[in-house]
């Protein structure tokens, strides 16, 4: 058995962090609605990983034990709430999903939002204002000091960022050259 350093392990749970906290805060999402909740739960989930590898755990999934252990905390807060079974359960704006679909979902979910995150941040302030808030063309403009053909440019503009990077995904996923 090879020794690992506690270096190495540095190294693997940051690598792990870094690809896969956005995602498992979109899962948690989909249980607890409340942001800073789900931040507190997943950071914990990482804690109690990283005193587990430090300890000579051997995990040999990581990632699915990140999903279970999120999974698990939120379920342990709701219940703590005494919400009602039905309640338990992941869900999104379309009802109640299993738990395979949340984690599609956020994964999806984290990379949209990575996108969005890497647009200009006018044309983020706008898009978001637009898609997210709900908020016409003409509001946009008065409100941020700008033409309505502005907006409507940096929402284009946007949405083709967002398009080709759905494009690349796409093609990534299904082997497309």
């Amino acid at each position: 058995m090879a020794v690992v350093s506690p270096h190495t392990k540095l190294a693997t749970i940051e690598d792990l962090f870094r690809l896969n906290y956005r995602p498992l805060c979109m899962f948690a999402l989909h249980y607890l609605q409340d942001a800073d909740l789900v931040e507190d739960v997943v950071q914990e989930c990482f804690t109690v990983l990283w005193e587990k590898l430090e300890q000579g755990a051997d995990v040999a999934n990581r990632r699915a034990y990140l999903y279970m252990s999120v999974r698990n905390r939120c379920l342990d807060h709701l219940r703590r709430k005494g919400l009602p079974t039905e309640s338990l359960k992941p869900y999104d704006t379309y009802g109640i999903i299993d738990d395979d679909d949340a984690e599609e979902r956020s994964v999806m979910e984290a990379k949209l939002w990575t996108a969005i995150d890497s647009l200009p941040e006018k044309c983020r302030q706008v898009f978001l204002m637009s898609k997210r808030d709900g908020l016409k063309y003409e509001e946009i403009a008065e409100e941020l000091g700008l033409s309505v053909n502005t907006v409507r440019n940096q929402i284009s503009k946007a949405l083709n960022v967002l398009k080709n990077g759905a494009v690349k995904l796409y093609t990534f996923i299904l082997g497309i050259f």
